[in-house]
């Protein structure tokens, strides 16, 4: 009887293995909100690996030009230090408009210093990840949000 427990254990494992291939970020939107050019490269093609459609704004005024004449937004990652409006300000008007204002906002930062969890949550970001990023951690939070 032990050896039967433990092949259904296995197939539990499996079967929990194959709710995530990846399939929540399939064909899902996401904006990718960063100054740097390495960084938007470098998540661009991760995300269109895992058959993402990938958008992208160098600051948080070409974000929210953009976002106007988008229907469907799945999920933001925002970077926090930008030039022209940083990533503070431009969740803070993201939460303020009617249309989008539910979208998921994991807010990107790498000067992670103490308090700067809490004051990207208070500027409406749904969840936080320190820079530099692990990309699994990455598509972690976004299936979490996603799923």
């Amino acid at each position: 009887m032990p050896e039967a427990a433990e092949t259904q254990d296995a197939e539990g494992d499996n079967e929990a293995e194959d709710q995530h291939t990846g399939t929540e970020l399939k064909d899902k939107t996401v904006i990718v909100v960063d100054d740097d050019h390495r960084n938007i490269y470098a998540l661009k093609n991760a995300l269109r690996k895992e058959g993402m459609n990938v958008l992208t704004a160098e600051n948080g005024m070409q974000f929210l030009d953009m976002i106007m004449g988008k229907e469907q937004i799945d999920i933001v990652l925002m970077d926090i230090m930008m030039p022209v409006m940083d990533g503070y300000e431009t969740m803070k008007r993201l939460r303020g408009l009617d249309r989008h204002q539910d979208v998921p906002i994991i807010a990107l930062t790498a000067k992670a210093m103490k308090g700067d969890r809490e004051k990207c949550m208070e500027a409406g970001a749904t969840d936080y990840i320190s820079k530099p990023l692990k990309l699994e951690q990455l598509l972690s939070v976004m299936r979490v949000w996603l799923s």
